[in-house]
């Protein structure tokens, strides 16, 4: 198994090899990002990948749910993650509605994503329902990351955020799920709120990598969402541990700031520029007198 040092140089991230990294056993690392400074800080980090992901819906337009999302908020996100990327691999989501209705919806989006934003591959939640368009993406050079388990897009089908495959019959329909996806041409699927166990399964069933969230250390990597492990925003799903606590932080370093403006403290004199003297005398005696001058 190898390492890779936090901001080590190397060569863009692949499809073939994180699927290469599952073979050897060494664990992928993803993270969601959405913005250029988000996407150079996990970089600099040393993530395998990121992700696009439209959970931007919720941690970063405010919104309950990914359903609102739209293609021009993916489009967006990705391109400025693009233009703070060079190593990682980038995944971007497809939003809802953007490849349910038609094939050719899918074709157009996907495209648009890879094309217009810089993304390097796409990720569409489902399993067996989705595999023929899954095939049709991979058959004309879309690479796609499956996504089952919870799926978000469903929240309101699965009437809301809950651990799913947690019976025999629905743990088997997660792994036929996965099994078409695979045969399908997808390159990685996200298992997300999945037992361990079920998990760990799947894992050994397929060829291609498992990327956990919320399903446990048995997978081929992880993701998680930006915000969720540095602290920021009240709400910390079960799956996610905050490595920081950069929203405290944050809230503590612009309360510093207000202070300091109403107590006239900044800015200070080392954030201060000055013109010359005789430029100030000059520029004085340029300017119209006041109200109340002779």
């Amino acid at each position: 198994m190898t390492t890779r040092p936090a901001g080590q140089h190397r060569a863009r991230v692949t499809t073939t090899e994180l699927m290469a990294m599952k073979a050897s056993g060494d664990r992928i690392v993803m993270i969601t990002a959405y913005d250029t400074p988000s996407a150079l800080l996990v970089e600099a980090a040393g993530v395998d990948t990121i992700l696009v992901g439209d959970s931007l819906g919720m941690t970063v337009l405010g919104h309950t749910s990914t359903l609102p999302v739209t293609m021009d908020d993916m489009l967006r996100a990705t391109a400025a993650v693009s233009r703070g990327s060079r190593q990682a691999l980038i995944v971007a989501d497809m939003p809802f509605m953007s490849y349910q209705a038609s094939a050719e919806d899918a074709m157009r989006n996907a495209g648009r994503l890879l094309a217009e934003a810089g993304a390097h591959a796409v990720k569409l939640e489902g399993g067996v329902a989705v595999a023929d368009l899954v095939a049709i993406l991979t058959e004309i050079g879309i690479p796609v990351m499956g996504h089952v388990g919870l799926t978000p897009q469903s929240v309101n089908a699965f009437g809301g955020y809950k651990l799913q495959g947690k019976d025999v019959d629905s743990a088997l329909r997660l792994v036929e799920d996965c099994l078409a996806l695979e045969a399908a041409g997808a390159f990685a699927v996200v298992l997300e709120l999945v037992p361990a166990e079920l998990a760990a399964l799947i894992t050994e069933e397929l060829t291609i990598p498992t990327i956990g969230i919320g399903a446990g250390a048995g997978c081929d990597g992880q993701v998680q969402v930006f915000h969720d492990i540095l602290g920021i925003g009240e709400f910390t799903p079960k799956h996610a541990r905050r490595f920081a606590e950069i929203g405290s932080a944050i809230t503590k370093a612009v309360a510093s700031y207000c202070a300091e403006v109403r107590a006239g403290t900044f800015p200070a004199e080392k954030q201060l520029s000055h013109l010359e003297a005789g430029v100030v005398a000059e520029l004085e005696r340029a300017l119209p007198p006041t109200d109340g001058e002779s």
